[in-house]
């Protein structure tokens, strides 16, 4: 199913985005990401990354929207970008999960030639539990996230 927003912007509703999962985590922490990529078949590589998460032990999904289609920012000399949100849970501390994310992101071909590049997946980490981390590394929450369609509207259809 596809909704057109606006002229520029669509959602998409595909077998894994939106979805609910009604399962019980005890996991620590509740880890909000967005993924985001504009190479390739995005929403093949998104249904990838949703069937690693939910086969890797060390996190629950609980949670994914609705896919959004919309335009780059930064650099616009490129295709216009789908993004989501998911919802998991886990035991993994911040900089270990981060170091996780940017391993999946490699896996499933991201390769990082400059800032607002065109890419296969995207990994953000918007929130993480109700910790507030400024480092060099890591910046929770995302900066300018709430500045962002990317996230706050698939955000908004959770």
């Amino acid at each position: 199913m596809k909704k057109k927003l606006t002229s520029q912007l669509t959602i998409f509703k595909t077998s894994n985005f939106p979805k609910k999962i009604k399962k019980n985590s005890n996991k620590k922490y509740c880890v909000t990401i967005g993924i985001g990529g504009n190479i390739g078949d995005t929403k093949k590589i998104f249904d990838k990354l949703f069937l690693y998460l939910k086969s890797d032990t060390r996190f629950d999904i609980l949670m994914t929207s609705p896919l959004l289609l919309n335009p780059p920012f930064g650099f616009l000399e490129q295709n216009h970008f789908l993004n989501g949100i998911i919802t998991l849970k886990t035991n993994l501390a911040p900089n270990d999960f981060l170091k996780n994310m940017l391993r999946l992101e490699k896996r499933l071909g991201r390769k990082r030639s400059f800032q607002d590049a065109p890419r296969t997946l995207d990994i953000d980490i918007i929130f993480f539990d109700n910790k507030k981390i400024n480092t060099q590394k890591l910046i929770i929450p995302h900066k300018d996230w709430a500045n962002r369609e990317s996230v706050i509207i698939p955000l908004k259809h959770m």
